[in-house]
């Protein structure tokens, strides 16, 4: 009998501006990738509150990736630099709270890099599988 292979539930906050819209090329251009991911479009990584990632584990995400324009291409100027400020300052409190390094990740994608998108789900759903599921903050 099969072993089923672990499925991953992914959370993806995406900006508005390169991140959506990079994934939304992968999409047009026809490039596959997980469908582990669920995706929350935003206006900009900067507006991404750690208590909306700490929610999303609580509420039995796997794994949460946070991607946005790269630093100093940010639509509202420094929005990202406020999102990799914030974040890494989450790091250590998911350690904390028992949420394995490896489940949360913060990447930059553009709107003009689909193929970068399409490698940056495949990998990170691939780390979490790798890790299986979580247990329950």
């Amino acid at each position: 009998m099969p072993i089923e292979q672990f499925e991953p539930k992914i959370i993806g906050l995406l900006c508005n501006w390169c991140s959506y819209a990079g994934a939304d090329m992968a999409g047009t251009s026809r490039m596959t990738y997980s469908p582990n991911i669920r995706i929350i479009r935003l206006p900009c990584t900067g507006r991404v509150n750690p208590m909306i990632i700490l929610k999303a584990f609580e509420q039995g995400a796997d794994g949460v990736l946070v991607s946005g324009c790269h630093p100093g291409d940010c639509h509202y100027v420094d929005g990202n630099y406020y999102a990799r400020r914030r974040l890494a300052m989450l790091d250590p409190f998911l350690d904390y709270l028992g949420v394995e390094k490896g489940r949360f990740k913060l990447e930059w994608v553009s709107a003009s890099e689909g193929k970068r998108w399409t490698q940056v789900v495949e990998n990170f759903t691939e780390q979490v599988r790798k890790l299986g599921p979580r247990k329950k903050i």
